[in-house]
């Protein structure tokens, strides 16, 4: 297992139990702040998912992409499922979930992108300390 591996798997429980604890909280009033705008919530959806995403697929590299997908698509669902059922003043909302699987299917790609810069680096890096 290597190091960003072993990082990953201690920082994805962390930030996965955080999620849910922010995703099933109690809907509160929302103040208005200058940054905000119609559907703020959906680009919130979008980018926690997509970080999850790649907390997800570092942590675990050989995670098929069928099974990350249904991976997230099914997390996605149960926490909407759950703030509808829950009544503390949250709602399912289909468009959310299709926020969730778009972030983190971008997501999937930063993983990639980013594993194969980390892989040719290190592949350089290594081809330099043996020529040395």
């Amino acid at each position: 297992m290597d190091r960003l591996t072993k990082i990953f798997r201690v920082v994805l429980p962390i930030y996965w139990a955080f999620l849910t604890y922010m995703l099933l909280r109690p809907g509160v009033e929302n103040k208005e702040y200058w940054f905000m705008f119609p559907h703020i919530d959906k680009l919130m959806h979008f980018s926690i998912f997509g970080f999850l995403a790649v907390c997800v697929l570092f942590a675990f590299p050989r995670l098929r992409f069928l099974m990350f997908v249904q991976l997230m698509l099914a997390y996605g669902i149960l926490t909407e499922i759950l703030q509808d059922i829950m009544g503390y003043g949250r709602s399912l909302e289909l468009l959310d979930i299709v926020a969730d699987i778009l972030g983190a299917l971008v997501g999937y790609g930063i993983y990639r992108i980013a594993k194969s810069y980390l892989e040719r680096t290190s592949t350089a890096d290594n081809l330099r300390n043996q020529l040395d």
